[in-house]
Order: structure tokens, then C-alpha cells, then sequence
């Protein structure tokens, strides 16, 4: 038998990341400072947790400058895209056996 918590993925276990990862898979894009206002994280944190999920190979990360201005733009991957709905699913499913 398979265990119910088998699909939780655990590069999504943190808060920032399950952030990043909601506000991605509902917009195309979300540039660093977007991301920052919206989990409230600071540079160094949200920073750390997008390396992780880019690592992972879950989302996109895309550096340009706007005037003089770095401008780091985030979308999730296909394979992002995927690992994330299964996570949700297996969360689905635990919520339901209680």
C-alpha cells in the first residue's frame, strides 16, 4: 500500500516556496519585488527559496534591466507546473481521510 503522504514534495514544504509556487502557477510571470510584497519575505529569504524551486527545476528565472534598474522576472516550468499539482492532489487526498 502506498503511503498517503507519498506526493507531498518536500521542495514545497516551506511557506515562502508554497508561495512562490501558487502566485506562479496563476500568473505567467511574477518579478522579484512582486513576490517579496506578496509573502512578505525579505531579499535574502525569498532569494534562498527560489534558488531551491530553480535548482529543482521547477520554475524559470529570467534577469534583465529595466533602465538601470536589475529586474529578476520568475515563471514556473512545465515540470514545475506538474510536481506542484501532484503536491496539491496529495494534499487533497490527506485533507479528505480525516
Amino acid at each position: 500500500m502506498k503511503n498517503i503522504i507519498d506526493n507531498i514534495n518536500k521542495a514545497f514544504d516551506h511557506r515562502i516556496r508554497l508561495g512562490i509556487m501558487s502566485v506562479l502557477m496563476v500568473n505567467e510571470y511574477a518579478d522579484f519585488k512582486t513576490l517579496k510584497e506578496l509573502l512578505g519575505a525579505t531579499d535574502g529569504n525569498l532569494a534562498s527559496h527560489t534558488k531551491a524551486l530553480e535548482k529543482e527545476e521547477y520554475i524559470n528565472v529570467e534577469k534583465s534591466f529595466i533602465g538601470r534598474k536589475p529586474n529578476t522576472k520568475y515563471s514556473v516550468t512545465k515540470e514545475g507546473k506538474i510536481a506542484f499539482k501532484k503536491h496539491v492532489d496529495a494534499i487533497e487526498k490527506l485533507l479528505k481521510k480525516q
